[in-house]
């Protein structure tokens, strides 16, 4: 199998992150490409119509893009069960909202990036930002009743962000788990 990737992509990040949680790191070998939202690569859209990154080549089947049926994919290849069936709704709602959030990271990266000056939206931006803080007056945000309840994925998925990439129209993203080097394999 084969991974396409781009380096700066959070959602290639939260591949790599599941891939090593998971004991798969030497099954799947990555490929860099060089894509921009408007110049998709040619070698990705050859494997995914909408030209966006991850997407997971397989050997025995149809490619698989989004990092969300790719983690499912990679979980269905483990025994460790990162979706259990009996906390499945509480994981998939907090898959979706760390999504949510890198969603807004990126979306604020690529406005200070494509747009040019004249045109960008402070209010847009802000509206993104406002996305990626917690809203829940210091209330927990993530579902489930305790750390021990949310298991590995509240773990998983500790997701900040920062003054300075702010400022930098860049992000800081965490992704680690208790115990684990998946934060480390995940930085390259």
């Amino acid at each position: 199998m084969k991974l396409m990737t781009s380096g700066a992509s959070p959602f290639v990040r939260k591949v790599r992150v599941m891939i090593a949680e998971a004991g798969l790191t030497g099954r799947i070998a990555e490929v860099e490409v060089a894509t921009t939202p408007m110049g998709p690569s040619r070698d990705l859209i050859a494997v995914n119509p909408l030209g966006k990154i991850p997407a997971l080549v397989r050997d025995d089947g149809p490619t698989l893009y989004d990092s969300r049926v790719i983690c499912r994919f990679i979980d269905s290849l483990s025994d460790h069960d990162f979706y259990p069936q009996s906390r499945l709704w509480d994981i998939l709602v907090l898959e979706a909202t760390a999504d949510g959030i890198l969603d807004a990271a990126v979306l604020m990266v690529y406005e200070a990036r494509f747009r040019d000056e004249n045109q960008r939206s402070q209010a847009w931006l802000d509206g993104q930002w406002a996305k990626t803080r917690s809203r829940s007056g210091g209330r927990r945000i993530w579902p489930g009743r305790s750390t021990r309840a949310r298991s590995r994925w509240a773990a998983l998925w500790a997701i900040s962000t920062s003054g300075t990439a702010r400022a930098t129209g860049g992000m800081a993203v965490r992704i680690w788990r208790p115990g684990s080097t998946a934060l480390r394999s995940a930085r390259r």
